[in-house]
């Protein structure tokens, strides 16, 4: 069944709870609550004794006391690639780096490798049975990244597939330019002319068949430098594409910095990230982004400053970083709790990373993230108690209804 063929919402989901945070004017709603969806979106919201004559008329859904979240905006993934790479996994449990299986040819330009070989067709196929996973857990607007692809005819495949993949599912994609992701192997030696390659061909041509919503790029020692990242954030610029970036995850290249002073949305990883970053990610409003799958699966040791950025009002979101390499985590809810558990995010922090964080992450903030009237009808409800269950428990999919743009995409009985 597609999407369009899922029942609509429109109706008064009533009896429910309205978990704390949810609501983008920040209201508590003490008593039994209400959400009315009218024509795909949400109508009004508030206190179900309250409801208005105007919708007394409309179908009724007994939300039987379950707890109502907005939907769940999953802002970092690469989620269509070819091919996987557990060997990898197995290498570094035996002790090699992520440099050392970088050199190794394995890495990035392993999955680059599997992703040209594999057709459109395919890589739609694989990327829409993990898609379906994380739906499953609530997920109502995803970013996917391109940057497997390294040439213009694999990276227009891959954006194009997460576009498909938005019509098909009827979830919001947010796609993501990530052409500076590697060097690809006919560019050894010569990362200047690829960057010249994707400034001045591959981002124009994609540009100009709307299938690039943001541009972003690997800054590291192993990937692209300052200077390399700048002229990528200046090509987006004259586009007029948002940036985002990659930062600061094994070192500190002073990335932050730079994305911040291009506005950027969303810095991500950051596990190096300086004072001198903090504060101008603070002064643009960037987001940070936590990404707690890659940080366990790497093993790494080096904490995010999580103390710092909370100090400094620097708004934390957290994400699956769904990638084959170093993070093959297909739930978000396991990200909510690995970043209680590692990171030590509060249970608000994290679920506000999942949701209102996540969608200013995207540029989404308007539309995503919490509830309010006038917006799409994206919510899940809960078979749960109390809000810190949605951290607290792992390997159970508590989502009881999830409500993805105006239809109904799941609902079990209570």
């Amino acid at each position: 069944m597609t999407h369009s063929e899922l029942p609509s919402a429109d109706g008064v989901w009533e009896h429910l709870r309205i978990a704390p945070g949810a609501l983008a004017d920040d209201r508590a709603i003490d008593a039994d609550a209400a959400i009315v969806v009218a024509d795909g979106r949400i109508a009004w919201i508030g206190a179900g004794v309250a409801l208005p004559g105007d919708f007394a008329g409309l179908p009724r859904f007994d939300g039987a006391d379950a707890l109502a979240t907005p939907g769940l905006v999953d802002c970092h993934t690469h989620l269509v690639y070819g091919g996987q790479r557990a060997n990898e996994f197995a290498m570094r449990l035996a002790g090699a780096t992520y440099e050392e299986v970088a050199k190794a040819g394995g890495g990035i330009v392993s999955s680059v490798r599997a992703t040209r070989d594999a057709d459109e067709d395919t890589l739609y196929a694989q990327a829409a049975r993990r898609l379906e996973q994380l739906l499953a857990d609530g997920v109502c607007a995803i970013e996917i990244k391109s940057g497997y692809g390294l040439a213009l005819e694999h990276e227009r495949k891959q954006l194009r597939v997460a576009r498909r993949l938005g019509e098909t599912h009827g979830v919001t994609v947010r796609t993501t330019f990530l052409g500076a992701h590697a060097l690809p192997p006919e560019y050894a030696g010569r990362s200047g002319d690829y960057i010249d390659l994707v400034c001045n061909e591959m981002l124009p041509a994609l540009a100009a068949e709307r299938l690039v919503d943001a541009v972003d790029v690997f800054c590291e020692r192993i990937a692209f430098s300052l200077a390399e990242t700048e002229r990528v954030f200046q090509a987006a610029g004259a586009l007029g594409l948002p940036v985002k970036l990659h930062a600061e995850q094994l070192s500190d290249m002073g990335g932050a910095a730079l994305a911040a002073r291009y506005g950027a949305l969303s810095c991500d990883h950051i596990e190096h990230l300086s004072a001198e970053g903090i504060a101008a990610m603070r002064e643009a409003g960037t987001v940070a982004v936590l990404l707690p799958g890659a940080y366990y699966t790497l093993r790494d040791t080096h904490l995010p400053p999580i103390e710092a950025l909370r100090a400094a009002g620097v708004p934390m979101a957290v994400s699956t970083d769904h990638n084959p390499g170093t993070s093959p985590a297909l739930s978000l809810l396991l990200m909510v709790n690995m970043a209680c558990t590692l990171f030590r995010l509060t249970v608000p922090e994290a679920l506000a990373g999942v949701t209102r964080h996540a969608a200013r992450a995207l540029g989404l903030q308007d539309t995503h993230g919490t509830l309010a009237v006038g917006r799409p009808a994206d919510f899940v409800l809960w078979q749960l108690r109390e809000s810190a269950e949605l951290a607290y428990w792992f390997g159970q999919r508590p989502a009881r209804t999830i409500v993805r743009q105006g239809r109904i995409a799941s609902m079990s009985q209570p």
